[in-house]
């Protein structure tokens, strides 16, 4: 038995906000169009969803086919449906965002990405479509939700330094932390493994370095344990 809807039926898309950190900032992932609309303009990458798909696996498919980034830490946003956010049609579009380790992804320009790069949040260039709205959104999410979900070890290295991890902090949050302040809060979580490992090839002291204990923490948090730094 074949339905006929009543009523136009707008596209579907996503779009995604990738974060990655360096030395020097907080950066995002835009690709550069090579078709229009905004044709050689940067923007998130994306794409419209497949009939055969579910949306996480339209998101995780469209940053492969356009960026190269696999095996990330994504997590829906928000989903945006101005009328007029799209000149092609009517589109609708859930919003994601991704945290992802910049050491173990190459990025790469793929199928109508004509070329990819990494740019400080404080540094964008014009975005296609409402693309920055969609970014300063997802700014807001991750500033909010790094104070009480442990996502900012997504930026790190399995072994990391408390120096790295403050820096990871300061620089989502945007503002300097007292170190010792955040030392004592990071420890007393009891979720870091202190190793029998200090840096390597360093010119400076060499710092101990730590793992998450990301076993543990989901076990507390399954008994409403909360996380905070």
């Amino acid at each position: 038995m074949s339905v006929t809807y009543r009523y136009p039926r707008p596209a579907l898309a996503v779009d995604c906000v990738v974060f990655g950190l360096d030395d020097e900032d907080l950066k995002v992932l835009l690709i550069r169009r090579g078709i229009e609309p905004f044709q050689g303009r940067w923007a998130l990458p994306g794409g419209f969803v497949h009939v055969d798909e579910t949306i996480d696996e339209a998101a995780r498919r469209e940053l492969q086919e356009e960026a190269g980034i696999e095996r990330v830490y994504l997590e829906q946003l928000y989903t945006f449906g101005e009328l007029e956010r799209d000149p092609r049609e009517r589109v609708v579009s859930v919003a994601y965002y991704a945290l992802a380790l910049l050491s173990e992804h190459a990025v790469k320009a793929d199928t109508d990405a004509r070329e990819v790069a990494w740019f400080g949040v404080d540094d964008l260039p014009r975005l296609a479509f409402d693309h920055d709205v969609i970014v300063d959104k997802a700014i807001e999410r991750l500033r909010g939700k790094v104070r009480y979900k442990p996502i900012g070890f997504e930026l790190l290295p399995r072994k990391f330094t408390l120096t790295q991890l403050q820096r990871v902090y300061e620089k989502i949050l945007d503002q300097e932390l007292d170190k010792r302040n955040f030392r004592k809060k990071a420890l007393a979580t009891g979720l870091l493994i202190e190793l029998d490992e200090v840096e390597q090839d360093v010119a400076h002291r060499a710092a101990r370095l730590y793992t998450f204990d990301e076993k543990r923490y989901r076990k507390l948090e399954k008994e409403g344990f909360l996380f905070e730094i």
